[in-house]
Parts: C-alpha cells; sequence; structure tokens
C-alpha cells in the first residue's frame, strides 16, 4: 500500500501512473472509516486502475470546535481496512498546512443557494469549508471520478454545483446510502454513540419509510407534522429537522409536481451527536 503524507509525494506518483494511461479515481474521506466509506472505494475500484483514498479530517468545515476535536480518529484501523480491501490503494493523509498550502480557511463560493437551506441553515460555513477543501483534493488528485456517498446528499449536490460552475474536469460520482442492521445509516459519528442509543436510532430510517409512504395521499406540510409528533413522543432522539425538498434545487416542496424527483432530509441529535439521513420520495 502506498501512503503519502505530502503532496509533493503524492502528485509525481499520480502523475506517472497517468503517463501509462491509467485512470485515477478518488475517494475523499475524513477517516473513522466504516463498511459505508469501503462501499464507494469498492466502486471507485472497479471503475479505475489507481484509487486514492484521502484521510483529512478537514477543520475549516467545522462549525463548532467541540465537534472538531470530537470526531473521531483511527488511523491505524483505517489503513488495516483499506489494506483488506485491495493492498495497492493509494492513501493521502496530509496535514492541513500542506492540502491548505497554508492558511487554513475556507474560501467563498457561490452554490446557486443550495448551501442556504437544511444544514447550511444550521451549520454557518459548513459548505464554504466543504467546497474548499473538495476543490483542493481535486486539483491535487486530478481525478478521472470521485466517488461520495448519498448520506450527505446536500453536500453531493453542492459539490457538482461546484464542478459544474467552475468548469472542473472531474467526474462526481453519488452512490448510496449504506446502513446499518437497524436502519441507521453509516456514518463515523455513530461511533460516538452507546450501543443501545445506536439501535434506537435505526427509529431515524423507520420514519423516512413512513414518510415516504405517506408521501403518495399527503401534503407535506401535513407530513412534516407527523414526523415532528413521532419525535417529540421519542425520549432518546431530538429532531433538529425535517424537510422535503426537490431533489435538483434542494428548494422546499410547496406543490408536488410529477416531473420533479422529491427527497426527505433529516437531522437528529443522539447522545449529543448529531445525526442526518435522507430517503428519496418518488
Amino acid at each position: 500500500m502506498h501512503v503519502f503524507d505530502h503532496k509533493k509525494e503524492l502528485i509525481p506518483f499520480l502523475e506517472n501512473e497517468r503517463n501509462k494511461n491509467c485512470s485515477i479515481g478518488l475517494v475523499p474521506t475524513m477517516g473513522a472509516l466504516h463498511q459505508g466509506h469501503l462501499s464507494l472505494v469498492k466502486k471507485a475500484i472497479l471503475e479505475n486502475d489507481v484509487v486514492v483514498v484521502s484521510i483529512f479530517v478537514n477543520p475549516t468545515q467545522f462549525d463548532q470546535k467541540e465537534d472538531l476535536d470530537k470526531y473521531p480518529r483511527n488511523l491505524k484501523k483505517d489503513l488495516a481496512l483499506l489494506k483488506e480491501v485491495n493492498p495497492n490503494i493509494v492513501v493521502f493523509t496530509p496535514e492541513a498546512s500542506d492540502i491548505y498550502s497554508g492558511k487554513v480557511e475556507s474560501v467563498p463560493h457561490n452554490f446557486d443557494g443550495l448551501d442556504k437551506v437544511m444544514e447550511g441553515a444550521f451549520r454557518n460555513g459548513h459548505f464554504d469549508g466543504v467546497g474548499t477543501i473538495v476543490e483542493l483534493f481535486l486539483k491535487t488528485a486530478s481525478p478521472d471520478r470521485a466517488y461520495f456517498g448519498e448520506k450527505d446528499f446536500q453536500q453531493l449536490q453542492i459539490i457538482k454545483k461546484m464542478v459544474e460552475t467552475k468548469q472542473l474536469p472531474y467526474n462526481i460520482v453519488g452512490c448510496p446510502i449504506e446502513r446499518e442492521v437497524h436502519g441507521l445509516a453509516m456514518s463515523s459519528r455513530n461511533e460516538r454513540l452507546s450501543p443501545s442509543t445506536r439501535e434506537e436510532a435505526g427509529f431515524i430510517y423507520k420514519t423516512l419509510k413512513a414518510a415516504k409512504a405517506k408521501f403518495g395521499t399527503e401534503s407535506a406540510q401535513d407530513i412534516k407534522d407527523w414526523v415532528t409528533a413521532q419525535f417529540a413522543e421519542n425520549q432518546t432522539l431530538e429532531l433538529e429537522y425535517f424537510e422535503i425538498a426537490d431533489e435538483e434545487t434542494l428548494t422546499p416542496m410547496n406543490q408536488k409536481r410529477a416531473t420533479q424527483k422529491y427527497r426527505a432530509f433529516i437531522a437528529v441529535y443522539a447522545d449529543g451527536v448529531r445525526l442526518i439521513d435522507n430517503l428519496r420520495l418518488n
């Protein structure tokens, strides 16, 4: 396995692979890898000659320092998991000063309003940090394809918008959500949950599926009111938001249109850990 800590080492290695007409896939992660991450890696391996997995906890996308400090980190375990998948994976684990080339700060982006709703409304500056670091990794690795999970669906749409707006020559590939046995969307943050709360958090997906069943006959507002009532009765989970929005624009649904695709988005606190999930409704 090739593990690089600095851009100056990674870039010439990838240039050499590219000169052999090898295609390159990039899977950006913040580590604490789980089967959801590994599903992205496996897809990238199927579609590319060389796969780069970046492991970097990006400080500029955290609006609360406490959340950044508590984010799980276990590089030794991450490397072992990746080696089991494929010993030829290229791993990039830079320091912030290296990937940012100096001052560690985000750059303002124009995402055509995709960043103003849901996560953007609750996490100030989050998507500027995401856009900044993803662009840095894309320009460093210059992949043919980069892979992102649909658990962070809003993030996926924002990255696609950034690539489109800036006319960057990279193909952004969205991959389905991987779930635990009780339905909870796989996330590095799940490691911070107690076993009982982790199981109870399957209630999030259960509620999303019930909302999907109601979508055919009930209004968005009625469904939102029902979801709010369900979480009000739950002693373990605290609802932050539930929204039904258009998949492309991420704008809240007012009037259902047969030609548009809609998705339910949710954010919930459990044991002080913030969990997000989403589900296509039609």
